[in-house]
């Protein structure tokens, strides 16, 4: 006889392991239509895009520990800018990656969650949100952005514990959707902030002294993999319903 203890871990595994009904298409098609008009209208996208933020940072965070680089903290402003400060080797492969890795962020996140849900895994993508949630929010030094993380990972909660199956997937696709969009336009905002002369700083500059290559090279690279992440991430969820 399977003993009281054992049977709720077991059944928590098979919810998080399991595989759950894609929406209705329609449903699929709102979500986006929904998470387009978020990132197009500016009253809604400016608190929005701290969401962007906190994959952007993240990763920068992620690929300085995962290069051996020592990660110092991370700070999210109100501005919905941010900041990643590592420890290591001003050169090298090691810097380059980190450097890279926070404006294509969002959009791999964005591509890798349209697997998942295509896989039907729409309550593990909840969770492994979460998940990441929690361990940035370990790293995060000031007070609005442990709010701001604290806050996007209780919608998390919420949703993964308490809503139904139908509401956790559509809560799913539009943050997904969410994530392959607002990936792309930061990179517009960036390449019109450096077209009139700001953003000296960039991730772009910082890659360009880095590499020798300018930094309309890098900003080709992040519009490259925004686009291409939205092309092969929506068509995932197109295809999955």
């Amino acid at each position: 006889m399977q003993s009281t203890t054992t049977a709720p871990a077991a059944d928590l595994w098979d919810r998080v392991t399991g595989t759950q009904t894609a929406p209705e298409f329609w449903l699929v098609v709102a979500t986006g239509v929904a998470a387009l008009a978020v990132v197009l209208w500016g009253p809604a996208w400016r608190p929005a895009r701290n969401a962007v933020t906190i994959a952007h940072e993240g990763g920068h965070g992620l690929v300085a520990l995962v290069t051996g680089r020592k990660l110092e903290g991370i700070r999210l402003h109100s501005d919905t800018s941010g900041l990643t400060v590592s420890r290591g080797r001003p050169t090298g492969p090691g810097m380059i990656l980190t450097a890279l890795a926070g404006y294509t962020a969002p959009s791999l996140l964005g591509l890798g969650g349209a697997w998942l849900l295509a896989a039907g895994h729409i309550t593990a993508l909840l969770w492994a949100a979460t998940a990441l949630l929690l361990a940035l929010l370990v790293m995060v030094r000031n007070a609005y952005g442990v709010l701001t993380v604290l806050i996007t990972g209780g919608l998390f909660v919420a949703v993964s514990w308490l809503a139904d199956s139908q509401v956790q997937a559509v809560f799913a696709y539009a943050a997904v959707w969410f994530l392959l969009l607002g990936g792309v336009r930061p990179v517009f905002e960036l390449q019109s902030k450096r077209r009139r002369g700001g953003a000296p700083d960039s991730d772009a500059d910082q890659l360009a002294r880095l590499t020798h290559a300018p930094a309309a090279v890098w900003l080709f690279f992040f519009h490259a993999v925004a686009l291409c992440s939205l092309i092969g991430g929506g068509g995932r969820l197109l295809g999955r319903s």
